[in-house]
């Protein structure tokens, strides 16, 4: 006899209660507590983090109860770029929930990102080296290439 068949073991069934908690499978929880860290670490050390939401074991009910748990906050954006891609700022000030879907609105990825500003709206190093020509270019259309179309 082992020290496990000591242990006793009730089984309960048929509460409301059980019920809701079986519907959420109780993943959302440990995603929030996640959030809560990851916005620790933006405040202390400015560091960003994405959640990858269709990554998460998510059982049914568990993604209806982490949004509605953040809230919906108000910004929201719309990015064009290999698809529309949704950002929503959530009642949690930090917290981004960014939906990427492809050109037939199928949802390719969906994220939790814990940032001051999404990554996908902010401009890549590149771009503003670009940036910086163009506007010379506006600025002094004799010396240089002609300007973009406004």
């Amino acid at each position: 006899m082992s020290l496990l068949d000591q242990i006793p073991v009730v089984i309960e069934t048929g509460s409301a209660e059980t019920e809701v908690d079986a519907q959420w499978h109780g993943n959302a929880e440990p995603v929030l507590h996640e959030v809560r860290h990851a916005l620790a670490r933006l405040v202390a050390k400015g560091e960003t983090t994405k959640i990858d939401l269709k990554a998460m074991p998510f059982g049914p009910g568990d993604l209806e109860r982490l949004l509605s748990v953040l809230g919906t906050g108000e910004v929201q954006a719309s990015v064009d770029a290999l698809g529309p891609t949704r950002v929503q700022e959530t009642a949690i000030p930090g917290v981004w929930l960014v939906d990427y879907l492809n050109s037939e609105a199928h949802r390719l990825a969906l994220h939790l990102e814990i940032a001051t500003v999404p990554e996908i709206l902010c401009p890549q190093p590149q771009d503003l080296d670009d940036a910086i020509a163009a506007l010379d270019a506006r600025l002094n259309p004799d010396k240089s290439d002609p300007p973009l179309a406004s």
